[in-house]
């Protein structure tokens, strides 16, 4: 009995025990232009299981995750999209960001065949690889310089770009003589290590960035030096923001979007859209103020209650995820809500519009239960903030993924990490809300 005992909770133990991480592993964001030029925001960093804010951990002079040739695997939903390389860091308004190079998915340059390749040239020219610092570094024979093709996405990001703007420009991260250098970061064996790729050669690098600043829209992106502005009439993509990764070790990446059918779908959105209803309408009798009523009711025979007036949903947004690889999905839905004024009384006329966010969660049965329900609108951004959803990523490195959002409110716009838990969102990790940011972010 007692043998019997003892493998019940041992084989409990083993199906609930997930892989840790002690990292550093750093969480950040791609953001990528309509023109394919790209920019890495630090989130946070994970390190023996504790998060900090990764624009100020180990900021000497620049954030530990934006020094030069950390590697950032981008993903969507945890597929992998490609790989952003950092080449610098640049620091405008007191928020940092780091600039490189962006190789998309699939579009790595292949190597020659063995007929066409050139008798001394580099076999290890292809974009930086993914390995932790200290390993063996390159053969330390001359590399000729790699032939760059015409397509090549690595060149949209050159540290070299818009050397006009009123910003500041942070230092530049010099080449591998300085702290940021394998050589270095061997000298303290306490010193953590992200995920870097191969150092530069010196006739494919360019002199570091030096008076740079961010550009305020969308459509100014950088060109090269003495270069015209390409004028075309074509709309304006929206910019993309992929969540990214940086880690020495950690499991590889697995997707965590979940799929439905469009029956399903749409049983779920009407359970999710009455959830939001209700939300909507008990936020909104709390932020509307109602004056008080200068004429006395009147007597009368009591009058049978009415049914309040739904209010109708705009631009609804619907996202499902496996966050726990369970099979029991993770809903998150956004949305704009109109209400009528909710008394004659009320200072504000006309009909009101509230933004909300919905997180809800079904269980084995396909029922929903609320985690997050975040109703706001422009008047009340002090108190609630308004939460834009990024996307799913694993900051912790355990296999489970996380929800990545955007909080907007009066004092600016910070990021936030939230894991799903049984009954409510449990943030991992909240950033303080900054003012300006370097570029704009559009909304998903």
């Amino acid at each position: 009995m007692g043998l019997a005992l003892i493998f019940v909770q041992t084989g409990r133990g083993q199906l609930g025990h997930k892989t840790k991480v002690k990292g550093p592993r750093a969480t950040g964001l791609v953001e990528i232009a309509a023109n394919g030029k790209a920019h890495l925001i630090p989130i946070t960093i994970m390190v023996d299981g504790k998060f900090y804010d990764a624009s100020a951990y180990k900021a000497d002079p620049v954030p530990f995750a934006l020094e030069s040739e950390v590697v950032y695997q981008a993903l969507r939903t945890g597929v992998p999209e490609g790989e952003f390389t950092v080449t610098g860091a640049l620091q405008a308004q007191d928020t940092w960001f780091g600039e490189g190079k962006w190789v998309a998915g699939g579009t790595k340059p292949k190597k020659k065949n063995a007929t066409e390749a050139k008798p001394n040239l580099d076999d290890d020219t292809g974009p930086p690889t993914l390995r932790k610092a200290g390993s063996k570094k390159p053969p330390e024979s001359a590399p000729s310089p790699p032939s760059a093709p015409p397509s090549a996405p690595a060149e949209s990001s050159h540290p070299t770009d818009n050397p006009s703007g009123n910003a500041t420009s942070a230092p530049a991260v010099k080449p591998p003589a300085e702290d940021s250098s394998d050589t270095a970061n061997d000298q303290d064996p306490n010193r953590p290590s992200l995920r870097r790729g191969k150092q530069p050669s010196p006739s494919s690098e360019s002199a570091p960035p030096t008076g740079r600043t961010a550009s305020t829209s969308p459509t100014s992106s950088t060109s090269q030096a003495g270069s015209k502005p390409k004028q075309s009439s074509k709309p304006t993509a929206p910019v993309q923001l992929l969540p990214a990764v940086s880690d020495a070790g950690g499991p590889e990446p697995r997707p965590y979007n979940f799929e439905m059918k469009p029956e399903e779908e749409e049983g779920y959105r009407k359970k999710l859209l009455a959830l939001a209803s209700a939300e909507v309408l008990v936020k909104a009798k709390q932020m509307t103020p109602v004056l008080p009523s200068a004429a006395p009711a009147k007597k009368g025979p009591a009058r049978t209650p009415t049914k309040p007036v739904q209010p109708t949903f705009e631009n609804v947004q619907l996202r499902a995820f496996d966050l726990s690889n369970t099979n029991e999905p993770v809903f998150v839905m956004s949305a704009l809500a109109s209400l009528p004024a909710l008394a004659a009384t009320s200072p504000v006329a006309g009909r009101s519009t509230y933004s909300i966010t919905l997180v809800a969660k079904a269980d084995i049965y396909l029922d929903l239960h609320k985690l997050l329900a975040q109703v706001t609108d422009e008047h009340h951004l002090d108190e609630f903030p308004r939460f834009e959803l990024i996307d799913a990523v694993d900051a912790d490195g355990d296999g489970r993924g996380e929800l990545l959002f955007r909080e907007v409110s009066d004092a600016g716009t910070a990021w936030a990490v939230y894991r799903a838990a049984a009954d409510r969102l449990y943030p991992l990790f909240e950033g303080k809300a900054q003012q300006a940011h370097p570029l704009p972010v559009s909304a998903p």
